[in-house]
């Protein structure tokens, strides 16, 4: 990887409530120039058909969320799930031109490609770098359909291109209703507000979007599932989902109870954990992979129930798995 001593400043051109508060350490931007895949086949749930295609054009992200899974994947790195997964972000220059290389391979076997699954699409950086709006392109030439998952009114930049796709949704991850619920977690993400009016732009332009409740904090963000069902549905979301907050390691788990006890009073952390700890048989971790989104007790039942309610009611459309391949599909074997 080459260590680029000069990177772009993305928070000179947009404003703060657009991309969020820029972190307050250094940022460090490093480009892998030997990325010989993108597209990454990743095992994921039931309403996905149990696996996704996706293509990751960074590594690390700077909005900070402290729940994110993808932390863990920067250790792979050398770098550590906590600060440096937000401070030490790499981008892979040369992902358009791969992934138009694997396409011309796999075109005929590729039902679908997620934008993305390890960091957000549209980072910051994406303001500079333009990657994911290059690899969206090469998805319209090769006629593959297409989703995106962010949490980025950036988005927005790229209506014209989303147009061209042969199948396209975009969902925004909306897990708090406020700016207020959402800084303990989510700390330099955009304001909700913002991504509810980069839905409705999305939405107005034609485009398929969608809200995704992810992660449910249990004992913390169960009130304002309602209300961000009936906000997105107001900006033209059909589409919703909702996942429970899941740790899949040690570090992650560490940083998270770490940053709730700089963020939150200690009664409503111990709160948070008990809860969590009721919903885990007794930790704040998932013993596999089926229990990964679900809770145990009826509290979760709850929470679903409350969920599924209002999702009907609203006329909400739940995920349309990808149809299976005939053939497997030659992508990268694991993550990175």
């Amino acid at each position: 990887m080459r260590h680029v001593k000069n990177p772009p400043n993305p928070y000179d051109r947009y404003s703060a409530e657009y991309v969020g508060e820029p972190p307050p350490t250094k940022l460090e931007v490093f480009e892998e120039t030997a990325t010989k895949k993108v597209i990454t086949k990743a095992f994921a749930s039931d309403w996905e058909g149990g696996w996704r295609y996706t293509v990751n054009c960074y590594r690390g992200c700077v909005h900070g969320c402290t729940y994110c899974f993808a932390r863990q994947y920067h250790e792979f790195l050398g770098y550590g799930a906590g600060t440096d997964f937000e401070t030490k972000i790499v981008v892979k220059p040369n992902a358009p031109q791969i992934l138009r290389e694997e396409l011309k391979k796999t075109r005929d076997k590729m039902p679908h490609l997620d934008f993305s699954f390890a960091t957000d699409p549209y980072i910051p950086l994406e303001a500079e770098y333009k990657l994911t709006r290059q690899c969206l392109e090469v998805c319209a030439e090769f006629r593959v359909p297409t989703a995106v998952i962010t949490k980025s009114p950036l988005v927005t930049r790229d209506i014209d291109v989303l147009l061209k796709q042969s199948k396209v949704s975009v969902f925004f991850s909306m897990p708090f209703l406020t700016k207020e619920k959402s800084n303990p977690f989510e700390p330099y993400t955009p304001v909700p507000e913002a991504r509810f009016r980069a839905m409705k732009k999305l939405s107005d332009a034609g485009i398929t979007t969608g809200i995704g409740i992810a992660p449910v904090i249990p004992g913390y963000n169960e009130p304002d599932i309602p209300g961000l069902l009936e906000r997105a549905k107001e900006c033209g979301a059909s589409r919703a989902f909702m996942s429970m907050l899941h740790l899949d390691t040690d570090s992650i788990e560490d940083y998270f109870v770490q940053k709730m006890n700089e963020r939150l009073t200690a009664s409503r952390v111990s709160r948070i954990i008990n809860t969590i700890k009721r919903e885990r048989g007794g930790t704040l971790r998932h013993r596999s992979y089926k229990e990964r989104g679900t809770g145990m007790t009826e509290q979760w039942e709850v929470t679903q129930k409350l969920f599924d309610f209002h999702v009907r009611r609203l006329g909400f459309k739940g995920h349309e798995a990808p149809k299976p391949l005939e053939e497997p599909v030659s992508v990268q074997p694991n993550l990175f």
